[in-house]
């Protein structure tokens, strides 16, 4: 082989292994916003750790005014009614869980008394609710803007529900305090899973 095959073939070999290389490389991707023209909103107090659980129920609340005080109150109604709702509508799913794996006799009756005897004692412990996140924004317009998310623990409302129970005589006959926690539990499971 003379020298300027070789020198030929060489140059080809290389020709041939630059273009595969070049064709190897990854291509830059320009990202694209999901949706052209918005921007997505980070609200405070919202982030996963204020979300409801397996121990915990946890509701936010925001609100708006040109009165700070009055500003945080609304965020603060806001947040408990949203964690009354949230309470409410598990305590609904558990008693009707409850009484069909149960078979209680007047199923219905016992499942209106029961939850007006827990929305008793939700709006009893609303009062205890704690604040597990409060901040405070103002901006040029002069209002104010706030964020609060609160929680209740899943053990006190257990306690509690059990307590009121034992006050209603009706109520006693057909409660089986640990297959009400069981189903009780199985439902915070799902609602964490949800969040």
């Amino acid at each position: 082989m003379t020298k300027v095959t070789f020198r030929i073939m060489c140059l080809l070999l290389f020709a041939a292994s630059v273009t595969t290389l070049d064709s190897c490389k990854a291509k830059k991707v320009i990202a694209q916003p999901v949706y052209p023209g918005m921007k997505e909103v980070i609200t405070p107090c919202s982030d996963a750790e204020f979300r409801s659980d397996a121990t915990f129920f946890r509701a936010t609340g925001t609100a708006s005014s040109q009165d700070q005080s009055t500003c945080k109150r609304k965020a603060l109604l806001d947040a408990n009614t949203n964690l009354a709702t949230s309470i409410n509508n598990t305590i609904k799913a558990v008693t009707e869980r409850y009484t069909s794996e149960r078979q209680i006799a007047k199923a219905s009756e016992f499942e209106e008394k029961f939850e007006q005897m827990v929305r008793d004692v939700v709006s009893q412990q609303l009062s205890g609710v704690v604040t597990a996140c409060s901040k405070m924004f103002t901006k040029d317009d002069g209002l104010y803007y706030s964020y609060i998310a609160v929680e209740m623990a899943k053990d006190d409302l257990m306690n509690n529900i059990s307590s009121g129970v034992s006050k209603n005589q009706k109520l006693q006959l057909d409660y089986d305090r640990m297959k009400f926690e069981k189903i009780f539990n199985e439902e915070m499971g799902k609602l964490s899973k949800e969040q």
